[in-house]
């Protein structure tokens, strides 16, 4: 089913007429759609919140506040190693007071494969995502036809907004109207600034959306995005003897810089951007729910903290950042609360893989901090440290503060677990590789059965590997991503077990090191995961039809009948 052919049905027949015409205008007039979505919802019955409920009564749908980081490791948080560095006080407070999940996984080990599984629920190499965008590449990945995270909460009556790095591709054109090809600062010179960019995220189901085509502090077109244009246009080369020059700043590449760009604050101003979201739309529709998207800046090299966070750790350029990450999640706890709205917005803490190589090897022997603690690996690798993520979770009233939960989690499955929280219903089509957890947020998770397979993309579309309970196969020999023969990276290189083995096979509840290849000891179970994998790479799914219990029922929403 197209995300056209979901919008219509959720809004039912009485919307659907609408629906084809706002379609045939352009998604530019979607808002008026998700308008008549959100008065639908107030005049009919809720359908669905019953089914979810751990409290007597109907409450309203969920506001839903996800932020992401950029390559912030497991051991980067103090509430997941007690041997951090870096002082964490807002996401350990995040910890307290909701459920911190200690088997969580980004859909892939580096950026744009990632961030396409949380924002479509499935899996990157399914869509031919070789690596990760740069610069003006494009087009964009997520297929426009494709139903997508804001697109379904936006039917149910949602406003949605992004703010900060997309990375998802993007198509920008030259003064004759031809898509940009050419890589790197040759590309960005070639920019038709008075053009609008047909693929941005207003195009891929945001209201509002403002940010970066990619990495903000690192990648060749250092300007932001409003909407779908660049307001104010790249005017020279970045200066980059202003850049400090230390291991932490060695990923800044040259490229063209907006006179309102500062690289250092761009976190400050997404922040900004996210708060005058909040407050605008409060105080505006008050009884109207939210989807917040912040993907932040930080931590991703070149470690430029703001102002206010130079030499606020011990812990150097990259710990400031850290430090400055967890600010930026306490400020936007803190605007929930001042706009009372808190207890009901659904609040989740993530991070889109693994830290950096570089940030990793000097933070050990600068500091004695170890982003990747307790995993083997870093970013682009396989193994547990390229993509075992922090995962927090606030819910006042619906998720029981101190909580932990050791069940796999891939970040695939925040789709179906916003589809579940807010009533949607998938389509077959959509979220393939996205399971609803939101029994376990709300305590019944001994209700659902757990997840039966959860895939792991490296660094491009192949090699892939599969987790099963313990068991982890990894269809290659080898890291799947960086080459631990380099300099920076040989002193973490581990003796191989199995250096003949075509794969790898580790058993994480007895070696969470994965030290241990038992490819040839436990060759039945290799063989069966690799089976089952191959399988679910022809199958085009890992959540099998109809989906697990505890998703959203089929009768939560009625097709043709508006909600």
């Amino acid at each position: 089913m197209t995300a056209r052919v979901f919008l219509v049905r959720e809004l039912g027949s009485a919307g659907a007429a609408a629906a084809n015409r706002v379609w045939a205008a352009g998604v530019g007039r979607w808002a008026r759609m998700a308008r008549l979505a959100g008065w639908l919802s107030l005049l009919l019955p809720a359908l669905t919140m019953g089914s979810l409920a751990v409290e007597s009564g109907p409450r309203p749908r969920p506001n839903i506040l996800l932020i992401l980081a950029d390559d912030l490791g497991y051991g980067d948080v103090g509430c997941y190693n007690p041997e951090s560095k870096v002082p964490t006080p807002n996401l350990d407070r995040l910890a307290r007071n909701g459920l911190r999940f200690t088997d969580a996984h980004s859909a892939s080990t580096v950026c744009t494969p990632s961030r396409y599984g949380i924002l479509t629920g499935r899996m990157g190499f399914r869509a031919n995502s070789w690596s990760v965008f740069e610069g003006v590449g494009g087009p964009c990945l997520i297929e426009p036809e494709r139903l997508t995270l804001p697109q379904m909460l936006r039917a149910r009556g949602y406003a949605t907004a992004m703010t900060g790095k997309w990375h998802l591709g993007l198509t920008f054109q030259d003064h004759e109207g031809r898509r940009i090809t050419e890589r790197g600062v040759a590309g960005v010179k070639l920019i038709d600034y008075g053009r609008s960019i047909p693929d941005a995220p207003i195009h891929r189901g945001f209201d509002r959306f403002f940010g970066t085509a990619c990495c903000p502090t690192t990648d060749y077109l250092y300007a932001f995005i409003d909407g779908d244009r660049i307001p104010v246009p790249p005017v020279g080369p970045l200066d980059k003897s202003r850049i400090p020059k230390n291991p932490y700043t060695v990923d800044n590449r040259p490229g063209l810089v907006a006179p309102d760009y500062e690289l250092a604050e761009v976190d400050m101003v997404f922040l900004k951007k996210s708060r005058e979201f909040l407050e605008q739309h409060v105080r505006a529709n008050p009884g109207r729910p939210f989807f917040l998207f912040h993907a932040s800046s930080a931590v991703h090299l070149a470690s430029l903290p703001g102002r206010d966070f130079q030499g606020r750790t011990q812990a150097g350029p990259h710990g400031d950042l850290i430090f400055e990450f967890d600010h930026i999640v306490g400020e936007l706890v803190k605007t929930l609360e001042r706009l009372g709205v808190a207890d009901n917005t659904l609040v989740i803490v993530t991070s889109d893989n693994g830290p950096e190589t570089t940030t990793v090897a000097h933070m050990r022997a600068d500091y004695g901090h170890d982003g990747a603690r307790p995993w083997r690996g870093m970013k682009r690798d396989q193994w547990e440290g390229g993509h075992r993520v922090p995962f927090l979770v606030q819910w006042p009233g619906r998720v029981r503060p101190g909580s932990v939960c050791d069940r796999t989690l891939c970040l695939t499955d925040v789709m179906a677990t916003c589809a579940g929280v807010s009533g949607a219903r998938l389509p077959d089509s959509a979220a393939e590789d996205s399971f609803d957890f939101s029994p376990v947020l709300l305590g019944r998770g001994n209700e659902q059965p757990e997840r039966g397979y959860t895939l792991h993309q490296a660094v491009r579309n192949h090699p892939l590997a599969i987790r099963r309970g313990a068991w982890k196969y990894l269809d290659h020999p080898g890291s799947g991503g960086n080459n631990y023969d380099e300099a920076e990276l040989k002193s973490f290189a581990l003796p191989e077990t199995q250096p003949t083995a075509p794969g790898q096979l580790y058993h994480l509840a007895t070696d969470p090191g994965e030290r241990t290849n038992r490819y040839f000891a436990d060759g039945e179970i290799a063989q069966a995961l690799k089976a089952q994998l191959d399988a679910c790479k022809q199958s085009g799914r890992s959540v099998p039809l109809p989906r697990p219990a505890g998703a959203a029922s089929p009768k939560s929403i009625q097709p043709n009948q508006p909600e």
